[in-house]
């Protein structure tokens, strides 16, 4: 068996780092393992869906290294939802309700004062066709629900229906069908919820693995009994934990909470967010992996916890240093020409330890290719002048800095700060940055003395 699995967001916004992490279980669940992932766009709410977002959404993860084997998208398969429900409707699975949700509303509120548990009361299958056929001359039109195997024969006489299944997250999990209400599937308008979509999408496409949130657990036994009733294997199921704020506050893309799209405009590396979105709430230490190949060999689904993975943006910013601090020049060569930095692979070595972004980089070019001037200190005047005449003919290399200051060390009596500060101030107009030793040959000779002077 070919292990499949698919992300399926709803193109009504931007994916946000909530969104990155079940896109990135399923990804790397499916490298893992040598599968297939699908995206599917589930755009059956057809007032928020739009093409723009859909466009963001394939984007974004792109820029994450997810690149799907295949996508499609929900409102171009009606027909195979049509042709379920009438299988599910000719089976009397699936039957019509009148109720509106004022009216259900109270039932539900009588129940529990009742001290009954809020379960639909199955009223919709008592109807005769002559009550159909009254309710709908009174402008009523039907919404239609499951009928869930929680019974022998009658469906008014409901008995404990445990549903069980090993999920690869949270393990040993069940499910007493008698305890929820027939769940709806079709909408009075006539759109699908996402329940029958989602199951009749993993049928056809032979989804193997369904890997999503804590949030569908208590969705999972009711799926199950759908794919059985549509005669179908249910896939094998993982719920993970739910990113949430520092406050335990859920992330939603309505708010626009850290979207993709914001953190790399911000120059945020997609393999730190990768790496954090996926390690937190994990028993593994978060760490920056290289590669979503490396990061997919550093976890298992077993390792996700069972209590809430709250994610920090502030621990962002160290972990994409430390992933700016080691890539090559080739890996960042495009984006530092459209920055305008030169310097080539000698000058993204010597300042890429300085840099918590790429972008950063376009500072310290500024101080080799045109730094701001800067005044000397009082009695620095005439050191500087002193250096300027002491500086060594070309060519130079990374031992010339060394050389110089240390003749300048002998001949001017001076040490520590007031030996070097003096001259990193002139020569780069910054009074820190990468080491020196590495950025004079990139100034060079005649810019240096210039500077000096």
């Amino acid at each position: 068996m070919t292990v499949t699995v698919r992300f399926a967001p709803s193109p009504t916004g931007f994916l946000h780092i909530g969104n990155a992490r079940p896109a990135l279980m399923n990804w790397l669940f499916a490298l893992r393992e040598g599968g297939r992932f699908i995206l599917r766009y589930d755009d059956t709410d057809r007032e928020r869906s739009t093409q723009a977002f859909a466009d963001a959404i394939a984007g974004d993860l792109d820029w994450l290294g997810i690149r799907p084997h295949e996508s499609f998208r929900q409102s171009e398969r009606i027909a195979l939802y049509d042709a379920a429900a009438a299988r599910l409707k000719a089976a009397g699975l699936l039957y019509a309700c009148y109720e509106t949700a004022d009216e259900l509303e109270r039932r539900r509120a009588r129940a529990r004062a009742l001290g009954r548990p809020p379960v639909y009361d199955r009223a919709g299958l008592k109807l005769t066709d002559a009550d159909r056929a009254k309710l709908e001359a009174e402008g009523r039109v039907a919404h239609w629900r499951f009928l869930l195997p929680n019974f022998e024969t009658d469906p008014f006489e409901t008995r404990r229906t445990e549903v069980s299944w090993d999920d690869l997250c949270r393990g040993a999990q069940s499910v007493d069908l008698a305890s929820l209400s027939d769940p709806v599937l079709i909408r009075e308008d006539g759109t699908y919820l996402y329940t029958l979509p989602s199951i009749v999408d993993d049928i056809a496409a032979g989804v193997s693995h369904v890997i999503r949130g804590e949030d569908h657990v208590a969705n999972t036994a009711v799926q199950i009994a759908i794919f059985q009733a549509l005669e179908a294997t249910p896939p094998v199921f993982a719920h993970h934990n739910l990113l949430t704020t520092v406050s335990g506050e859920g992330l939603s893309k309505r708010k626009g909470a850290l979207s993709l799209r914001s953190l790399k405009e911000e120059g945020v590396e997609p393999m730190a967010v990768a790496s954090l979105a996926v390690l937190t709430g994990t028993s593994h230490a978060i760490e920056p992996a290289e590669s979503l190949a490396a990061l997919a060999g550093m976890i298992e689904l077993a390792d996700v916890s069972r209590s809430s993975a709250k994610f920090d943006p502030s621990d962002l910013r160290p972990l994409n240093a430390r992933l700016v601090h080691a890539l090559a020049f080739d890996a960042v060569a495009e984006r530092l020409a459209e920055l305008g930095v030169g310097g080539g692979a000698a000058f993204w070595l010597a300042v890429r330890e300085n840099c918590e972004i790429v972008a950063d980089a376009a500072r310290w070019w500024k101080a080799v290719d045109a730094p701001a001037r800067v005044a000397p200190d009082a009695g620095d005047a005439d050191y500087l002048a002193l250096a300027a005449r002491t500086l060594p003919h070309e060519p130079w290399d990374e031992t010339t800095w060394g050389a110089w200051t240390a003749a300048l060390k002998a001949e001017s009596g001076r040490k520590g700060k007031a030996l070097f500060l003096p001259l990193r101030k002139a020569l780069t107009g910054e009074d820190h940055g990468p080491d020196m030793k590495r950025l004079l040959p990139l100034i060079g000779r005649c810019n240096s003395v210039a500077r000096l002077s």
